[in-house]
């Protein structure tokens, strides 16, 4: 070697970089001006020959090999900057002409990453991940990661051969950021970070930032450009301040349609020639169910669906639940622009999408964020805080400014790039308790000796707080189970910032009172009552979600008593009635609106060829007429979350298991009269009623198309001046066995 060369090579750092060992490959490899020139240095492991192509020159340059491992280097006599490529005549004989990595300077500012480290870089998913891009008129990938406490961090994929020694990342001062530029790569092409912790042990990791990953089994992350779908729904964005307003006295009808894509249809699986079955083939694409979906929601009169997580998973079991790429869109159902495709078909059919979002946990598998540098990264260091015993999963450390950016960044990435139409964050419960799901001994309290996860708090305050000043319209949902006050309040107020919380306490309440025979409902009779004491503490949704239908509980029509069928949906629909005329906005998960039997499964579709039967056939034609009616009627919603919206007028008919309430707007004519009866039992009775008038039957569960015997109200009913449930007037009416009845006031 010449000796001028040999003099200027650092000998000990070009070690580090052959032992995969270096936190900061730039300072060696690319060009550096030295005394004479500019030292060039490269390591391509595998490579027999490497010449220099300087931009301009026709004859290349032969670089010396410094070490046999790949290192190569040569001294250029110019005094000025050049670009220039490598080509790489590799062992096998094969030759590629590359740009240098190490050639090209940082896309991040001192600001960004000073951002990033304060928890306050709310678009650090523009840069941070695989970013395709052109640098210096170059064409390539940028990849960056955090990796706060690794030796050492690689891109790895088909391109390098899996080889971590190739492509090691520069370090970007004390943030914990590293980043490489590779030229040449695009969207489409696999990858992963070889991470080399400070004991000197290689792990492959998942990209936590990836836009797309590869489908289950396989654990890749896959570089996605998605800055090109045309969207085409202004029109619903421009008005969903209305669609969607959370204003006291003006509150939207909000009928959501809880679904799982990849069971709600199926297709058959798919084999292979060597008859092997085809990976993913039962699963509709984004783009093939978006209509589908679309059409039915429409006609059964929703008015939103909620996705079940569709975030990355790597076990169809968790149903989306364990996460391990919050920023892909899983795989199984298509690409980003697939899922972009979907959202934008059901926004001009005027649906709203609200996407589950999982912020409490992560799973621990070895791709994933558990371990993420060979420390504990996004979890807390101490297991007492950073795992969930009964669950097997990982907590976030919320008071890490990285981990609290990297999930609030996400809620964000999901309103700005998907244009999503609220947020439903699962388990806020045990974000919320330090001793939740755990035994003595288990947990840790606060510094003020409370379970209370004071950071926890101040990560949802801090995220809700951001979602809604960048994303107003957008909705932020919690399914929180106890008691905390206040989930929906005003965080100038103390408050958490939600806009609705799942109402739980009702949930189960409920089904506990729907569940006992007619015959002992009148024991229970404060279940069915009780929830309207603390219905206006917060902004509740009432909900009959996918966790009451798996694990052994049984689908709803299933829960419901009855020796037959008929008796079961008697029960259903009384139960449907009373939900949706009861004060809150409506969910229900998918299947039980046509009375799915049995229990859902996430391995196969629902049970459509049920529809061929009558008995289910007549439970969806009430449940999109029930829908219908919610729709068409403002009583039911316009004053969900405003007192002056309900009024009982019996809730003391204990014996009969009946209630009477009002359900009002600020005009007097929407007064509707809702009377359900929860027994198997018809009776002709006098009701009070608020104005002196005509009331007119306008809808009944107990009608024969639903299913029902066709007691009612055929005519309408005049109103006589006497005293009934304390009202100066009253109507005699037949109240059907099992039913809700609902009638509308005219003067």
């Amino acid at each position: 070697m010449d000796k001028n060369l040999y003099d200027l090579m650092d000998w000990a750092a070009i070690e580090e970089i052959a032992y995969s060992e270096c936190d900061r490959p730039k300072k060696i490899l690319g060009s550096h001006k030295v005394e004479n020139g500019f030292l060039v240095q490269t390591f391509i492991p595998h490579a027999k020959s490497v010449e220099l192509l300087i931009d301009g020159n026709k004859n290349p340059v032969a670089m010396e090999c410094a070490d046999e491992v790949g290192f190569f280097a040569c001294l250029v006599g110019r005094s000025k900057e050049f670009k220039y490529q490598f080509i790489v005549t590799y062992d096998n004989d094969s030759v590629q002409t590359i740009y240098d990595p190490y050639s090209f300077d940082s896309i991040y500012t001192e600001e960004d990453l000073s951002k990033f480290e304060a928890g306050i870089n709310y678009e650090i998913y523009e840069k941070m991940g695989a970013k395709p891009m052109t640098l210096s008129g170059v064409e390539g990938v940028n990849f960056s990661v955090w990796a706060p406490e690794a030796m050492r961090v690689s891109v790895v994929g088909d391109f390098n051969l899996w080889d971590g020694r190739r492509h090691q990342m520069n370090k970007l001062g004390d943030f914990g950021v590293y980043e490489l530029f590779i030229p040449g790569l695009k969207a489409g092409d696999l990858y992963k970070f070889e991470i080399k912790t400070m004991k000197g042990e290689p792990m492959l990791k998942a990209d936590p930032y990836a836009f797309y990953s590869e489908l289950r089994p396989n654990t890749a992350s896959i570089v996605a450009d998605i800055s090109g779908f045309e969207w085409s729904d202004e029109d619903w964005m421009k008005n969903r301040d209305v669609f969607q307003s959370t204003e006291t006295d003006k509150s939207p009808a909000m009928n959501i349609y809880e679904l799982h894509l990849g069971s709600w249809i199926r297709k058959e699986m798919q084999y292979g020639e060597d008859g092997e079955e085809v990976n993913g083939s039962v699963f509709y694409n984004y783009r093939e169910i978006a209509p589908k979906l679309a059409t039915y929601v429409k006609k059964m009169n929703y008015t939103h669906i909620e996705l079940m997580p569709i975030m990355e998973h790597p076990l169809d079991g968790s149903w989306g639940y364990q996460v391990t790429g919050y920023y892909s869109p899983t795989s199984r159902y298509g690409t980003p622009d697939d899922f972009m495709y979907f959202m934008n078909y059901m926004h001009k059919k005027n649906i709203g999408v609200i996407l589950d979002w999982v912020p409490a946990h992560f799973p621990r598998d070895l791709h994933g964020l558990g371990c993420f540098d060979g420390s504990h990264v996004y979890e807390h260091p101490d297991p007492r805080r950073g795992s969930h015993p009964h669950w097997g999963t990982l907590i976030y450390n919320y008071a890490r400014p990285q981990v609290s950016n990297f999930l609030i960044a996400n809620a964000l990435f999901w309103a700005e790039k998907y244009h999503v139409d609220g947020i439903r964050m699962d388990a806020v419960a045990s974000m919320l308790y330090l001793d939740y799901g755990k035994n003595a001994g288990e947990w840790l309290p606060n510094i003020y000796g409370g379970n209370e996860n004071l950071d926890a708090i101040e990560f949802l305050k801090h995220l809700n707080s951001i979602y809604k000043k960048k994303h107003p319209s957008s909705l932020l949902i919690a399914e929180e189970s106890t008691a905390w006050p206040k989930i929906t309040g005003d965080l100038k107020d103390g408050g958490l910032g939600f806009d609705y919380k799942w109402n739980m306490g009702w949930m189960n309440d409920f089904l506990e009172f729907m569940k006992l025979d007619p015959y002992f409902r009148s024991g229970d009779y404060n279940g069915l009552t009780f929830s309207l004491l603390y219905a206006y503490s917060e902004n509740f949704i009432l909900v009959l979600s996918h966790d009451e239908v798996v694990h052994g509980k049984a689908t709803l029509a299933g829960k419901m008593p009855g020796a037959t069928q008929e008796e079961k949906f008697n029960n259903l629909r009384v139960a449907y009635g009373f939900m949706m005329t009861h004060p809150g906005k409506k969910l229900l998960f998918m299947g039980q609106e046509f009375g799915q039997m049995n229990e859902w499964n996430e391995d196969v579709s629902l049970e459509w060829d049920l529809l061929e039967y009558e008995n289910h056939k007549k439970m969806q034609r009430y449940s999109k007429a029930l829908n219908k009616l919610y729709l068409d009627y403002p009583a039911l919603y316009k004053l969900d979350y405003n007192p002056d919206g309900f009024e009982w007028i019996n809730c003391t008919s204990k014996d009969e298991t009946i209630v009477v309430f009002l359900r009002k707007t600020q005009k007097e004519e929407d007064t509707l009269v809702v009377v359900c009866n929860f027994t198997p039992v018809v009776y002709e009775r006098e009701i009070g009623v608020p104005y002196k008038g005509t009331y007119t039957e306008i809808f009944n569960s107990d009608d024969k198309k639903f299913g029902g015997s066709g007691v009612g109200n055929k005519r309408a009913k005049k109103s006589v001046k006497k005293k009934v449930d304390g009202r100066e007037n009253s109507l005699k009416i037949k109240v059907p066995q099992m039913a809700m009845v609902v009638f509308k006031w005219d003067k």
